[in-house]
C-alpha cells in the first residue's frame, strides 16, 4: 500500500502545554519561571501529580506520580492544589478563540482540540500562519501555550503532535502524505493514535516494533486476528483516517451519565456503601434533569482496598426515567447482589440508553408526576443557593461524602 497520494484537508491538533500548572503560573507570578506541581492532597491515596510545569519536567517529575515522589527528585517544586473550575473556564475561552479562525472545531479533551482550516486559506493564510496565531492569542490573551501538529487528517495530525510538535523550538509540525513513510513509520508502534500498552504488547511478541513494521505485515493476518480493527491499525500505519471533524457540544456526543468517586478510606459496612452510592446515584439523575435526558441502562462498579479487583454489573428499567429513587432501587440491588464484602474504595454509578426526557410513563403505585415535579424544585433550589442547600440526612453520618464533594469538581478543590 501506498500513502495517500493527495493532500485533501488541513487539520491542527493543538495540545495545551502543562496545561494545569501554566495557569496556575499565570494567574500567580510567584510562580512563574519555577518547579510548579498541581496535586490533589499529599495526605490522601488521592494526592497524585495532575500536572508539572516545565520547569519540574526538567527534573525528571512526571504526571500521575505521587505527591511524594516528585518531591523526592524535585524538593524545591511548589506544591499547588487543582482549581477545576478555573481550568474548564480557560478551556472554554481556549474553545473561543478556536472558533474565531474557524466553525469546524472538535474538542478532544480539557486541554486538547481539533482546528480544521481547510477552505480557510483566503482569510488566514496557509496551516502555519493560522497555528502561529492561534499560539499568541493563547498567550496574550490566556497566558497559555500550546503545541501543535498539522496533518491532512486527524489522525496524523494527532501523531505529528505527539511525536514532533511537543519537541520544535516553535511547537509547532506538519506531515504532509509524502512523509508518512521517512518521518512517521521510523516511530515505536506505541506512538500510533489508538495503540495502548496491551495493544503494544500484542505487536512486539508478533515483531512489530514501529509504525513501519505495523504498516508492513500483511493486513490479512491483521484482520483474521482483530477483524476489522485489524484494517484500521493497519490504515492507520500508512496515515490514513477518514474520520470527520464533528463539531459536536459535549451533550451532543454523551452516550452516559455517571459519578465515580475514590474514598479517602476502604469502606466495610454495607450501609456505608450504600449511603455513598445514594449520593451518586442522586447527582447522577440531577445532571440528567439538568440537560433533559432520561436513562434505561444502569451501571455500578465497585473496587476493593487495592483498586484492581472488584465488579461491575448492569440492569435496565422497563422505561426511561430520571427520579432518583426508581434508579436507586436498581443500583441497590446490583450492589446487594454481587457485592463479595470486600472493603470497597472506589464506586462508580452511570446510567447509559439515554433518550430525551419527552415522555414520561405513569405508575400505579405511586405519583410519577409528583415525584417530578419534586425533584424539579429540589434541583431549582440546589442551582440557586448551592448542593448543600437542600439533601438528604443520610449526608450527615460518618459515611456521607456530599458534603466534602460540594466543594469539588471532578474530585478536586473548584
Amino acid at each position: 500500500m501506498n500513502p495517500p497520494s493527495s493532500k485533501q484537508r488541513t487539520v491542527l491538533l493543538a495540545d495545551m502545554n502543562s496545561f494545569y500548572a501554566t495557569i496556575e503560573q499565570a494567574n500567580n507570578p510567584e510562580l512563574r519561571g519555577k518547579p510548579v506541581l498541581v496535586c490533589g492532597d499529599p495526605e490522601e491515596r488521592r494526592g497524585i501529580v495532575l500536572a508539572a510545569s516545565r520547569e519540574a519536567k526538567r527534573f525528571g517529575v512526571k504526571t500521575a506520580m505521587t505527591c511524594g515522589e516528585a518531591l523526592a527528585v524535585c524538593p524545591q517544586a511548589m506544591v499547588v492544589r487543582p482549581h477545576m473550575q478555573t481550568y474548564i473556564d480557560v478551556s472554554l475561552q481556549i474553545l473561543e478563540i478556536a472558533r474565531s479562525f474557524t466553525d469546524r472545531v472538535e474538542v478532544y479533551s480539557i486541554d486538547e482540540l481539533f482546528l480544521e482550516t481547510t477552505g480557510t486559506e483566503r482569510l488566514w493564510g496557509d496551516a502555519w500562519n493560522v497555528a502561529r496565531l492561534f499560539k499568541k492569542y493563547l498567550w496574550e490573551q490566556l497566558g497559555v501555550t500550546c503545541s501543535i501538529g498539522i496533518g491532512y487528517n486527524k489522525l496524523v495530525a494527532k501523531v505529528c503532535m505527539e511525536a514532533r510538535g511537543k519537541n520544535e523550538p516553535e511547537g509547532i509540525h506538519e506531515w504532509s502524505p509524502d512523509q508518512i513513510v521517512s518521518e512517521m513509520h521510523p516511530l515505536p508502534v506505541e506512538e500510533l493514535f489508538g495503540v495502548g500498552s496491551r495493544m503494544k504488547r500484542n505487536f512486539n511478541r508478533m515483531g512489530i516494533r514501529t509504525i513501519g513494521d505495523l504498516a508492513r505485515y500483511p493486513k490479512h493476518h491483521l484482520v483474521k486476528r482483530w477483524g476489522v480493527m485489524g484494517e484500521v491499525y493497519h490504515m492507520s500505519a500508512w496515515g490514513e483516517d477518514h474520520s470527520p471533524l464533528v463539531p459536536t457540544t459535549f451533550h451532543d456526543a454523551m452516550k452516559g451519565i455517571g459519578h465515580a468517586i475514590t474514598l479517602h478510606r476502604d469502606y466495610t459496612e454495607a450501609h456505608e456503601i450504600e449511603t455513598v452510592l445514594l449520593e451518586l446515584t442522586e447527582e447522577v439523575c440531577r445532571r440528567m434533569r439538568k440537560i433533559g435526558k432520561s436513562g434505561k441502562t444502569i451501571h455500578v462498579g465497585i473496587r476493593d482496598g487495592n483498586l484492581l479487583s472488584g465488579f461491575s454489573r448492569s440492569a435496565s428499567l422497563p422505561v426511561h426515567t430520571n427520579a432518583t429513587w426508581p434508579i436507586y432501587q436498581v443500583v441497590r440491588k446490583l450492589f446487594r447482589k454481587w457485592w463479595s464484602g470486600s472493603p470497597a474504595r472506589s464506586l462508580n454509578v452511570q446510567v447509559t440508553n439515554l433518550a430525551e426526557d419527552e415522555f414520561v410513563q405513569l405508575n400505579l403505585f405511586y405519583d410519577v408526576e409528583k415525584e417530578r415535579a419534586l425533584s424539579f424544585a429540589m434541583d431549582e433550589i440546589r442551582d440557586r443557593y448551592g448542593s448543600l442547600a437542600l439533601f438528604r440526612g443520610i449526608s450527615l453520618t460518618a459515611a456521607g461524602i456530599l458534603p466534602d464533594r460540594a466543594r469539588k469538581i471532578g474530585g478536586h478543590e473548584a
